[in-house]
């Protein structure tokens, strides 16, 4: 069965996008895990470097990466669940979503993805776009059940 990791930079604290991240987790039916990562320092360039390294040391070879970036492909939520099925009948792993904190990614993460994708034009808080794709996970996960929950 495939398997969900989430590489997310800074903690949620408890409020709102944690009670959002539970509940989506919660309803998602693919294994999935969160890995939030935090730098210890305090200076912005420092922090991006850290944060960019420990993102690095997660990221697993034989995984499916799929990084969250403005640069990326914006898709529709029937194309993201099509992403979804395909690689559910074609890897039987792991996909990684990578989601960077307020500076972004490097060119060194965003060039081990196997896909980069992008919420629109807009600008998101980093913490909400782990809640939105955690929505599109499980949009994702009604489409291919052909539940109601997605309307066109």
């Amino acid at each position: 069965m495939l398997k969900i990791e989430i590489i997310a930079v800074n903690r949620i604290k408890k409020g709102a996008y944690a009670d959002l991240v539970e509940d989506f987790t919660k309803r998602i039916r693919w294994p999935i895990t969160i890995i939030q990562i935090e730098a210890k320092s305090s200076d912005p360039n420092i922090a991006q470097k850290e944060e960019l390294e420990k993102i690095g040391k997660l990221i697993k070879p034989d995984a499916i990466r799929i990084v969250l970036d403005e640069s990326g492909k914006s898709l529709s939520s029937r194309e993201f669940s099509q992403l979804f099925s395909h690689y559910t009948n074609t890897h039987d792993g792991i996909i990684q979503f990578i989601i960077g904190g307020s500076d972004g990614l490097n060119d060194e993460i965003r060039k081990k993805a196997h896909k980069i994708i992008s919420f629109g034009k807009q600008t998101w808080p980093h913490l909400l776009a782990r809640v939105m794709l955690l929505e599109q996970i499980y949009r994702a996960q009604q489409i291919l059940a052909n539940h109601p929950y997605h309307r066109d």
